[in-house]
């Protein structure tokens, strides 16, 4: 639908994303050094080790040893760190650039660490409850990034956001309008059965999450909606920091 590509939106918390950078940075530094096979080719392993399959989670079956590189327990989390192929990985760490260094300044650092593993938590149960007798690995951070995307439209609906509408035309544009049918179009895609080798329920799990959990974990005092945000939508009339 659309591409991100810069928010007017400065920090007024936090002098730098901190968290947001480490969550990118691990994400890109697990498929350089064991999916994309310029350090160890261990791309199957990756996918099946630290993927969540509904199947085995559910029925408890076992992995063959080799590839049962996490508990079971761990993979709800685990599979978001994971990805499919490298325009995978770009186009979810893009939408976490963009969008999640708003959302942690909201937070605080620790807070949003905390909101995007149980964003990506329970986009992965969501998933399994949804498709059950899935035997294939679901891998990605979209979950998580769902999350964060829903989280950002309820603190900063009214901000100006410049995006590549259908990928090519550049375009200023209020941020509810793009993000709002980005939400609308995963309810959609999940309801109509999509044949897309995409995870819509993790995508609807994330959501839910991140509508949540943002109002729960966001400092006291943080408006939703962008309340007091000045006309035009650059930012606050009395900002607190920069960044």
């Amino acid at each position: 639908m659309f591409v991100p590509l810069y928010d007017h939106n400065p920090l007024e918390h936090i002098p730098r994303p901190y968290g947001n950078w480490s969550l990118i940075g691990l994400t890109v530094a697990v498929w350089l050094v064991l999916e994309s096979g310029l350090v160890i080719d261990a791309y199957l392993a990756t996918v099946w080790g630290f993927g969540l399959t509904p199947v085995f989670f559910l029925d408890g079956l076992p992995l063959p040893p080799e590839i049962a590189l996490l508990p079971e327990w761990a993979r709800p989390v685990s599979y978001a760190f994971v990805h499919a192929d490298v325009w995978h990985l770009a186009g979810n760490m893009l939408f976490l650039w963009v969008f999640g260094d708003n959302v942690e300044d909201a937070m605080g650092h620790a807070r949003y660490l905390f909101f995007y593993l149980l964003c990506a938590a329970v986009a992965g149960v969501m998933h399994v409850v949804m498709l059950p007798a899935s035997g294939g690995p679901l891998v990605g951070a979209s979950g998580a990034v769902a999350g964060v995307v829903v989280a950002y439209l309820v603190l900063h609906p009214r901000v100006k956001l410049w995006i590549l509408l259908l990928g090519r035309i550049p375009l200023r544009i209020t941020a509810a309008w793009p993000l709002a049918l980005w939400v609308a179009w995963q309810f959609v895609s999940a309801f109509s059965e999509s044949l897309e080798p995409i995870a819509w329920w993790a995508h609807i799990g994330g959501m839910i999450a991140g509508a949540v959990f943002v109002v729960i974990l966001r400092r006291p005092g943080v408006p939703l909606f962008d309340r007091g945000l000045e006309p035009g939508g650059a930012g606050p009339a009395s900002p607190s920091g920069g960044g």
